[in-house]
C-alpha cells in the first residue's frame, strides 16, 4: 500500500485495515511550497467572481453545503465539473441513513440517541474518532429537517430495510433509512434537462421508490409484489394525468436540492472543473478552475468546501491505492469522479484516509455499464462460487462485506471473478436486473462473457472454467443444507438483514432454496462499487487536516472527497449520502460561525 494512505477506521476482526500513513511534517512542508507556487500563478488569472463560500461539486454533499451556506446569509457558488448537476447522488437509489431523524421518529421507529451511538461505534470500530461519530449523529437529524424546510424535498421511511448489522448493540432490524418522496420535475423548468441521468431507468409509466424494488423482484410469485407493481403503475398514471414529470430516488434528491439552491439564489456553474485550490498566507481562499475554455480564479472570503466526489474513474489512483485487480469499468459512480478535489487538497498538504476502500458491492460487468447486484445474489436458489468451484461467503451479507471477502481470499483461493450460479426455477420466479422471469437474457450478455447457460452443471463448469467435480459437490452440499433451511458453512439467513431481498414463501429459510431445474445459469461477479470512500481527512467540523492533525485554514470537505465517517464498514442503506449531506451542512455552519 502507498505510504501516504492513512486509515481512519476499522474493526480489525471484521475488515481490512490500512497500514499507518507517512510522517505528516514532510508532506505539510511540501504542501506549503506547492501552495505558494500555485498562488503566485493564480494571481495572474482572470477573476471570475468572489463569494463568501465556494463549493466544489453539485452532488448531495455540495448542494446541501451550498444551501446551508446561503441560508446562513453567506454568498455562495457551486462549481461543477460535469455538464450536468447531481453527481453520483442523482444516479443512486438515494437511501439516506440518519438515525433519530424526524421522519422515522414520526413513523414510530424506536430509535434513541443512545441506541444510535452504540450501534455506530460497534459498526465502525475505534478507528473513526468519537467526536466525528458524535457530530454525525448530532447534526444529521438537524440537517434533514433543514433540507425539508428549505427545499421541496420530503422523505419516506424505508420500512423493513434493516440496518446492515442489526444484531449489534443498538441495531434496528426494521431499519433507520429514509429516501426522497416523489417530486415533480416541472419545478425545475428548463434546468431539469441538466439533471445527471439515473444509473437505471425506472420502467416506463411507473413511479418506483427504492423500497419497492425488493417487491418488484417478486411480483410474479408474491401477492404483495404484484400489489406493489400495480401501485407503482398507478402512481405513474396519476402523475401523467396531472401533467407531472415524476422523480424518485436520486433524481428526486438532486432535483429537490437544486430547486432549493435556485430559490436561495445560489448559482451552479456547470462545465467548470477544479484545477487547483488557491492559497494565500496559508489559508485556502479560492479555487482555480477552467471555465468557458480558459483558466480563472474564483475567490472565497470565508472558505472552500470540497464535495467533488471520489476517484473511482481515475485508473492511476485506483492502481496506486487499492488492491488488485481493480479498474474503472466496474464502478457505477459518476464518470467525472476522478479525484480532482482529493488531489488538489493533497497537493497543499492535506492528509488522506481510507484510500484503499470503496462503497463496494458485487457487480456483473454487463456491456455498457456494470450492474450492481443486490437482490439477485440473495434470492433463494442461487449461490456464489470462487474459481475453484466452492462457496466462500454468505451471499446475503452486506454488499461491501462480500467484496471485502472477495479480496481477502483472492490471494489463496481466487475469487475475482466469482460466479453467481442459479437454476431455471429461480429464473422462472424472479426479476433479474430488468429482465422479467422466464424471458431470455440479451445475447450481448453471453457474447461479453458476463452470462453463461448450460443444461448440466458439468457443462456450466466447463463454460466458466471451474472444476466440474467441485461445482457438483458444492451444489449438492448447498442443496442439502437449503432443504433444511440452515447454512452452517456461511450462516446465510442468520441475520435479519439477510432476509430483506428474499422470498417470504420459501420456508424454513427465505434465503435458501436448492438448485435442481436445468438449464443452469452463471453470472460473472467482480468487485463493483458505488464510488470510492477515501479522501481528505477531516475533523468533526468537516475541516481538512494535515498529517500532523493540524487544520488547513479555509478548507473543508464532505462526501466521497473525504475519508468516510463509516470507516471500512457500512451501517445501513444510505451510509454514503447521509453523512455526505450531514458534513456538507456541518461545513457551511462552521464557516458561518453557527455550529
Amino acid at each position: 500500500m502507498p505510504t501516504n494512505s492513512v486509515s481512519t477506521s476499522a474493526n480489525p476482526s471484521r475488515r481490512h485495515v490500512l497500514a499507518a500513513g507517512a510522517a505528516g511534517s514532510a508532506t505539510a512542508a511540501l504542501g506549503l511550497v506547492g501552495a505558494a507556487q500555485q498562488s503566485a500563478l493564480a494571481a495572474d488569472l482572470p477573476l471570475l467572481g468572489t463569494y463568501d463560500v465556494v463549493v466544489i461539486g453539485s452532488g448531495a454533499a455540495g448542494m446541501t453545503a451550498a444551501l446551508t451556506a446561503a441560508k446562513q446569509g453567506l454568498s455562495c457558488v457551486v462549481l461543477e465539473k460535469a455538464a450536468t448537476f447531481g453527481g453520483s447522488a442523482a444516479r443512486s437509489g438515494a437511501g439516506i441513513w440518519i438515525p433519530n431523524n424526524s421522519v422515522i421518529l414520526a413513523a414510530g421507529v424506536p430509535d434513541t440517541p443512545a441506541k444510535a451511538a452504540a450501534y455506530l461505534a460497534a459498526v465502525v470500530g475505534p478507528g473513526v474518532p468519537a467526536d466525528r461519530q458524535r457530530a454525525f449523529l448530532a447534526q444529521g437529524p438537524a440537517m434533514l429537517s433543514f433540507v425539508m424546510a428549505n427545499s421541496p424535498l420530503r422523505f419516506r421511511w424505508m420500512e423493513g430495510y434493516s440496518d446492515y448489522y442489526p444484531e449489534l448493540p443498538g441495531g434496528l432490524p426494521n431499519g433507520r433509512s429514509v429516501e426522497p418522496d416523489q417530486l415533480d420535475g416541472n419545478l425545475l423548468g428548463p434546468e431539469l434537462a441538466r439533471l445527471n441521468p439515473p444509473y437505471m431507468d425506472v420502467p416506463a409509466g411507473m413511479v418506483v421508490f427504492s423500497a419497492d424494488y425488493k417487491w418488484l423482484a417478486l411480483a410474479a410469485v408474491n401477492a404483495k409484489g404484484a400489489a406493489v407493481a400495480a401501485q407503482c403503475l398507478a402512481r405513474g398514471t396519476a402523475a401523467a394525468l396531472r401533467g407531472e414529470k415524476p422523480l424518485t430516488m436520486g433524481q428526486s434528491l438532486a432535483a429537490g436540492l437544486r430547486a432549493g439552491l435556485r430559490s436561495a439564489g445560489v448559482p451552479v456553474w456547470l462545465g467548470t472543473p477544479l484545477t487547483d485550490l488557491h492559497v494565500e498566507n496559508g489559508t485556502v481562499s479560492g479555487a482555480v478552475v477552467t471555465r468557458d475554455g480558459g483558466p480563472g480564479l474564483v475567490r472565497a472570503r470565508r472558505g472552500v468546501i470540497v464535495g467533488s466526489g471520489g476517484f473511482e474513474h481515475n485508473a492511476a489512483m485506483r492502481a496506486q491505492y487499492q488492491r488488485q485487480p481493480i479498474g474503472t469499468d466496474w464502478t457505477v459512480g459518476a464518470k467525472e469522479n476522478t479525484g480532482d478535489g482529493i488531489r488538489a487538497g493533497h497537493r497543499i498538504g492535506a492528509a488522506l484516509g481510507l484510500m484503499d476502500d470503496a462503497w463496494w458491492g458485487p457487480a456483473i460487468p454487463l456491456p455498457g455499464q456494470p450492474y450492481f447486484c443486490l437482490a439477485e445474489r440473495t434470492l433463494p436458489g442461487g449461490l456464489l462460487i470462487n474459481g475453484a468451484g466452492a462457496r466462500f461467503v454468505n451471499e446475503a451479507a452486506p454488499y461491501s462485506d462480500v467484496v471485502h471477502t472477495m479480496y481477502d481470499v483472492n490471494g489463496t483461493d481466487p475469487a475475482i471473478p466469482s460466479w453467481l450460479i442459479v437454476d431455471q426455477h429461480y429464473r422462472n420466479r424472479y426479476l433479474f436486473k430488468d429482465v422479467l422471469p422466464t424471458l431470455p437474457f440479451p445475447n450481448a450478455w453471453y457474447d461479453s462473457g458476463a452470462a453463461h447457460k448450460a443444461w448440466t452443471l458439468d457443462a456450466l463448469a466447463t463454460s466458466i472454467g471451474v472444476p466440474a467435480t467441485a461445482l457438483r459437490t458444492t451444489v449438492d452440499r448447498f442443496n442439502s443444507q437449503a432443504l433444511k433451511g440452515n447454512d452452517p458453512d456461511f450462516h446465510r439467513g442468520d441475520s435479519a438483514y439477510d432476509h430483506y431481498y428474499t422470498d417470504p414463501s420459501i420456508l424454513p429459510n427465505t434465503c435458501l432454496a436448492p438448485l435442481w431445474l436445468p438449464p443452469y445459469h452463471a453470472f460473472r461477479i467482480v468487485p463493483g462499487d458505488l464510488g470510492t470512500k477515501g479522501g481528505l481527512r477531516t475533523d468533526a467540523r468537516a475541516r481538512v487536516l494535515r498529517d500532523d492533525g493540524s487544520v488547513i485554514p479555509g478548507l473543508y470537505a464532505a462526501g466521497n472527497a473525504s475519508a468516510a465517517v463509516m470507516g471500512h464498514s457500512y451501517a445501513g442503506a444510505g451510509s454514503t449520502i447521509g453523512p455526505a449531506m450531514t458534513f456538507g451542512y456541518v461545513a457551511a455552519r462552521d464557516i458561518a460561525g453557527n455550529l
